[in-house]
């Protein structure tokens, strides 16, 4: 449950409200000791005798008049000092009231400015990318004081990101072209030599590692621009079961595992979810070609499962034999270009960006991924993506 807070402009309110209220009390009190003490100095009676000299019956009737007028002249102070009290107090209530609500309307259009800021980059951090609504700028047209300087500082780191995001855009677009039409006019060179009639055994060697070579540095080329793009967001999202998903890779895979001596199991549950197809089948292959190459050989397995779970999620599970993984390298496997070591590597085709393209698409989807070694050696990878709310 969301902890409920106190905003700012309330709880400047209830600082204008307590210090009218405090000052007012100290007012009220300092005004009724005054006042009581005017009261005390004030009407006193003196009834002197005649000069005759009166009887007892005048001296009685004198102090019966005294006291009257002393008990009445108690009465009027008592009820002049409740009056204060109750009026004085009613009044104060009253004016603290109407102080605490200019002081909430003043409040509101100082933070207003404010409000805006927090608007704006709610806004951008809610966009479905991270370099979408960085066009927006606050442009706070008000009097130069701290709001506005925040403003515009705001407004310049966001002009830097965006045009650093629009640099690394046409990087990926520009380095897509550059790199891939080299490799594929070398391709189609070495392709053309080796299938020429007078080509030698010894050419034809040459031509299929240097197709080899080729394919690696496509295979690389393409896991950087896939990095580069997959980890921003999914553009047009559709609805997906992972199940589906599950068959077509493990169907794909099975070739290379049986010549690494592997046995490839793939149980493919319910799983439906929305994104890209193809990235999702990237990010499932990737795990399975990950568990087959890094795994024990022949005798080794790998399975993979995909099911969902009761808390509106589900889940891909990839777990392999292999050789025991230490978990404080666990961590460093979904950096780039890191790996455990030729050593433990079944076929040497990897290029160290497979676990951290599985990372960028898995958060493109809006999912988290995990892994932990098991006991008998290997790994155990699942990842947990958001499910389908029309998937039945």
């Amino acid at each position: 449950m969301k902890k409920r807070r106190i905003t700012l402009r309330a709880r400047l309110t209830l600082v204008y409200g307590s210090l009218f209220l405090s000052a007012g009390i100290v007012l009220l009190g300092v005004t009724y000791m005054l006042f009581d003490q005017q009261l005390g100095r004030g009407g006193e009676l003196d009834v002197h005798s005649d000069s005759s000299g009166g009887t007892a019956t005048r001296q009685d009737t004198s102090l019966d008049n005294r006291n009257w007028v002393e008990s009445e002249q108690k009465r009027l102070n008592d009820a002049a000092t409740a009056s204060l009290i109750t009026q004085g107090g009613i009044a104060l209530v009253v004016v603290t009231g109407a102080a605490a609500g200019f002081g909430w309307l003043i409040a509101g259009r100082v933070l207003a400015p404010l409000h805006r800021v927090t608007e704006t980059a709610r806004r951008i951090a809610a966009a479905p990318a991270a370099d979408r609504g960085l066009h927006e700028r606050i442009a706070l047209d008000s009097r130069d004081d701290e709001v506005k300087d925040l403003a515009d500082t705001f407004d310049l780191m966001v002009e830097r990101l965006d045009r650093s995001f629009d640099g690394q855009r046409r990087f990926v677009a520009n380095a897509s072209h550059e790199l891939r039409t080299p490799l594929t006019v070398g391709r189609a060179l070495v392709e053309l030599a080796m299938h020429r009639k007078s080509a030698s055994p010894d050419v034809k060697q040459l031509g299929e590692n240097l197709l080899e070579i080729n394919d690696r540095h496509e295979r690389l080329i393409t896991g950087l621009l896939l990095l580069a793009g997959s980890e921003n967001h999914v553009p047009e999202p559709q609805p997906v079961d992972l199940a589906d998903v599950v068959a077509h890779v493990a169907a794909q895979s099975s070739p290379e595992a049986e010549r690494a001596g592997i046995v490839l199991h793939a149980a493919a549950g319910p799983a439906p979810t929305t994104g890209d197809a193809l990235l999702l089948e990237r990010l499932v292959q990737n795990l399975v070609e990950n568990g087959v190459r890094h795994n024990i050989g022949a005798g080794g397995w790998v399975r993979v499962v995909s099911r969902r779970r009761e808390d509106d999620q589900v889940q891909i599970e990839v777990s392999n034999t292999g050789p025991e993984v230490p978990p404080y390298e666990i961590p460093s496997l979904f950096e780039p270009f890191r790996r455990l070591g030729t050593e433990r590597l079944v076929t040497a085709k990897g290029a160290g960006l497979g676990l951290s393209i599985v990372r960028s698409i898995t958060h493109a989807h809006g999912g988290s991924v995990t892994a932990h070694p098991r006991p008998a050696g290997g790994l155990t990878f699942t990842v947990t993506l958001p499910q389908d709310p029309e998937g039945n």
